[in-house]
């Protein structure tokens, strides 16, 4: 008895709005959390640049390792403020999305009906296809889908292939402009480009190696703060 009543229950269009609006502002908390992470890999990434040219302020035969290392540190920047940029707009999306579905439900409750949304439908198509919002999206969009605001399911995930082409390769020239940003033309040695500055001396071999060491641990939080 109680499956058959579970089988004919249908929720209340009030209902399915509070529905629409929590998974909503899960999908913005989730939002909110990796924004966060990425502003501290920002911070981090910036000091590793900055510790990365205090090494060759100290001892000039590094410049060239140090070099090398900036610029590998740009790079990872430049990803992550591009990864904000788009968690940003994904957020202001999330937020339209969920003003035009109570307007949906606003026009539902005073005409008795409603009319499928194409604006809703573009907005969670782009949402759903993000790998950090693909579940709970599809949650949203099957809510949407019983409320009759959008039509159908929406499309797959974006293959990680897909969401990091051309992000790989940066343009030396944004490189530069970071490291300008951050070092500020205090130290331009540093800031050169590795094949510009002259080689570390023989005798600086076995510090390089333990200075290799200490950046790899940095590279290693560096990673754990992006994942």
């Amino acid at each position: 008895m109680e499956t058959i009543r579970g089988l004919l229950w249908k929720p209340t269009p009030e209902e399915q709005k509070r529905k629409c609006n929590a998974l909503v502002r899960q999908n913005v908390r989730k939002l909110d959390r990796d924004i966060q992470q990425l502003k501290a890999a920002e911070t981090k990434t910036k000091s590793f640049i900055l510790q990365a040219s205090k090494r060759a302020q100290r001892n000039p035969s590094m410049a060239k390792q140090a070099a090398q290392d900036t610029r590998v540190f740009a790079r990872e920047l430049i990803r992550v403020r591009k990864q904000n940029s788009r968690l940003q707009t994904s957020k202001a999306q999330l937020q339209s999305v969920q003003m035009q579905v109570n307007e949906a439900f606003s026009v539902r409750k005073i005409e008795g009906s409603i009319r499928a949304s194409t604006g809703i439908m573009k907005d969670v198509n782009s949402l759903v296809r993000l790998p950090e919002l693909t579940g709970t999206m599809r949650d949203l969009s099957a809510e949407l889908v019983k409320a009759g605001i959008i039509e159908e399911m929406v499309g797959d995930a974006l293959p990680d292939n897909e969401l990091l082409e051309g992000e790989d390769d940066e343009a030396e020239t944004e490189v530069d402009k970071v490291l300008t940003e951050i070092l500020k033309d205090r130290l331009p040695a540093t800031a050169a480009k590795p094949e510009d500055l002259p080689t570390q001396p023989v005798e600086e071999e076995e510090e390089e190696e333990d200075q290799q060491e200490v950046l790899a641990q940095m590279r290693g939080r560096l990673e754990a703060l992006k994942s």
